[in-house]
């Protein structure tokens, strides 16, 4: 059932917490990757969800690529090994849909899939990217986040196109 994204902001939110899954589909290549960091509001007047994404991940070409992604929100509880998986291992390596039994579906407005499993869908078409600036983000941050790997993240801008619940 559609739902205003506003509705779903709260489970977005929530979910965030535990993991949510970021997947994109490029030259007929799925991956996914487990995110906990994102930012749901209005700019330029449209609903937008911003995902950021190291330039490292196997999911950076993919989205630079697409300009198009699905969130997915386990519903509480559940699918924590395969936030796990999808966390810790590259889609360079591994089908992680495959090694996780991840069901998938043709998401309804954009070119790439959704969990079927999953309770709450964003679909997002990339209306704007930023790269980060590492003179630009405060000290604590940059220490506790960056230090060790100078591994700065890709803001994603995407214009929420559709938001449901199974």
């Amino acid at each position: 059932m559609t739902k205003n994204f506003q509705d779903l902001a709260p489970a977005l939110i929530d979910g965030l917490k535990k993991g949510a899954f970021l997947t994109v589909s490029n030259d007929n290549e799925d991956n996914t990757m487990t995110i906990g960091w994102a930012t749901i509001g209005r700019i330029w007047n449209k609903p937008v969800l911003m995902v950021a994404v190291r330039y490292s991940r196997y999911t950076y070409n993919l989205l630079n690529n697409s300009k198009e992604f699905t969130v997915s929100i386990p519903k509480k509880g559940t699918m924590s090994e395969e936030l796990k998986f999808c966390g810790t291992k590259s889609g360079r390596d591994f089908d992680k849909f495959k090694e996780c039994n991840i069901k998938t579906k043709k998401a309804k407005t954009v070119d790439t899939v959704v969990l079927t499993d999953c309770k709450h869908h964003f679909e997002c078409r990339v209306i704007y990217q930023q790269t980060m600036e590492p003179e630009t983000l405060e000290n604590e941050s940059k220490e506790r986040f960056y230090k060790d790997n100078n591994d700065y993240h890709v803001l994603f801008y995407g214009e929420i196109l559709d938001s449901y619940e199974n």
